[in-house]
């Protein structure tokens, strides 16, 4: 049969099957017909290029419009020809001018200050000891600075000495919410979800390198050619990756993850757009009711957001432990006692992994085990947390979809050195996963809720799932915001019995209905 709907060949003497009457040919699309075949009303189709599709000119898809087509063409030229240049940060204006003084000023004031004196001392006292000692040093420069200079270099001098530096600006920013160090001329930071370079600079590899040290030290980690990377936090919590040369090629790397200052809430959450109502009904009766949840998505997509919202759900009483490599779970309950690991020290020795802390977790009476993030045979002794009288267990992992995340905890736990069978592993899973929450950072740097979906349990070798809520792709504004709804799929809940159990059925059973 041929791609026309005749049969190849026809035309060329071999007999015609009428069917419901007299079968005409296709005219334009094969042979000429036989002469003895009638043809009555001319052409039945014609030709292919004759005419169009409905909607479509040359060159154009059906259903756009020529316009659409050269739209989409020039914003792919334009990619093509967007220029590297835009990645050198610009240092203009007034703070180019304080930056420049700064640079004459810090030598001579090191000569007069005691460090080990000056780090006794707060910022605000500091900067009341440096300012007569400045006022001597720009005197000698022969420099004249009005007020707002001289307080605006006071600020950066202060920073320099006991601050993070360039970084204490970006720090103190509220709208920037993660900073990217490329060395030490370049530096981004993310604003609603969107790159965007930061100008600021430091002087030289070397003072980039100073303030990385400063970061790690201060949580008792460190950081040099033997060890090039080091996780570390802030004293906001916030957190901190650290990778220096030989592996970073453009020179010392920092990555800082900032959180909110004001806990966020599934209710905020909701009013964000990130969610519905009802899904954040749902999300707050599966934290009250001890659902033990895993939290997937990928970098930056709001994970460790989402795990501290639900954990907001928790009743007072209970004893959680949170387990993490960087400490940076902010839970709001009384009875919280947070744990971190530990990294090997120069001779290799002293290592604590994330398992041994969750070994030791389950000797330490706790009502709920968090985990900041499983990334390998930590997945096994979570699971047996989740389903030896440890409900409402809660973690987060990396995966594109619920049914990926099923497939990486598999994975994690075969990857350990415990020999299990799949199908033992599987089924261990179903039994103790109830909830797993997607999140996602869209391409416009909305963070959404894209899926809540729950584990029923095992048939033959395949876990069993339904989703509860999704969130539907439906347009794009004209200004690159992405339109969808949260559609509930109308499922009786499977783990309706657990929240009857504290009794929250009627509400659960409204909110995915």
């Amino acid at each position: 049969m041929s791609a026309f709907g005749r049969r190849n060949g026809m035309g060329s003497g071999q007999p015609v099957r009428p069917a419901f009457g007299v079968a005409r040919p296709m005219q334009g699309g094969g042979p000429a017909p036989r002469g003895d075949e009638p043809l009555d009303g001319g052409l039945q189709f014609p030709p292919l290029d004759a005419l169009p599709m409905p909607g479509e000119s040359e060159g154009v898809l059906p259903g756009t419009s020529p316009g659409m087509a050269m739209d989409a063409m020039q914003r792919l030229t334009d990619r093509q020809n967007a220029s590297g240049d835009a990645g050198a940060a610009k240092v203009e204006g007034f703070e180019a001018s304080v930056h420049k003084i700064k640079e004459q000023v810090l030598p001579r004031l090191l000569e007069r200050v005691d460090p080990e004196a000056a780090a006794t001392l707060g910022k605000d006292e500091l900067a009341e000891e440096f300012r007569p000692i400045i006022g001597e040093v720009l005197a000698e420069l022969k420099l004249t600075l009005n007020r707002r200079e001289q307080f605006a270099l006071e600020k950066v001098l202060v920073d320099e000495l006991l601050g993070l530096g360039p970084l204490e600006e970006l720090l103190a920013d509220p709208n920037v919410s993660d900073i990217m160090v490329n060395g030490p001329e370049q530096t981004y930071v993310e604003r609603k979800g969107k790159l965007e370079i930061a100008p600021i600079q430091f002087r030289d590899e070397e003072h980039l390198f100073q303030i990385a040290q400063r970061i790690v030290n201060s949580v008792g980690r460190r950081v040099d050619q033997t060890t090039p990377l080091a996780d570390a936090r802030l004293k906001d919590g916030s957190r901190v990756n650290v990778i220096v040369p030989p592996l970073s090629l453009r020179g010392t790397a920092i990555s800082i993850r900032k959180f909110s200052a004001k806990p966020i809430t599934l209710d905020m959450m909701a009013g964000f757009g990130s969610m519905s109502p009802k899904m954040a009904t749902a999300l707050k009766i599966a934290g009250a009711s001890r659902f033990n949840v895993v939290i997937s998505g990928g970098t930056g997509s709001g994970k460790t957001t989402m795990l501290n919202a639900l954990s907001k759900m928790i009743d007072p009483g209970e004893r959680v432990l949170t387990i993490e490599d960087a400490a940076e779970l902010r839970l709001q309950q009384p009875h919280w006692l947070p744990l971190e690991t530990r990294p090997a020290n120069l001779e290799g020795q002293g290592e604590i992994s994330i398992r041994d802390l969750v070994k030791n977790a389950l000797r330490m009476r706790p009502d709920r085990i968090i985990l900041g993030e499983i990334r390998g045979s930590e997945c096994f002794d979570m699971l047996a947390a989740m389903n030896t009288g440890h409900d409402g267990s809660m973690c987060t992992l990396h995966a594109n979809s619920p049914r990926e995340a099923l497939a990486r905890m598999e994975n994690m736990v075969m990857m350990s050195d415990i020999k299990v069978p799949k199908e033992a592993i599987s089924r261990q899973i179903a039994d103790s996963v109830e909830l797993i929450i997607q999140v996602k950072r869209l391409r416009d740097g909305s963070r959404r809720v894209t899926n809540v979906t729950e584990v029923i349990g095992m048939e033959g070798p395949v876990i069993v799932t339904q989703e509860l809520f999704k969130f539907e792709y439906l347009d794009e504004s004209a200004d690159g915001k992405i339109i969808g709804e949260y559609r509930s799929m109308g499922l009786r809940p499977y783990t309706l019995e657990k929240a009857k159990q504290f009794g929250f059925d009627q509400a659960y059973l409204e909110a995915c209905l």
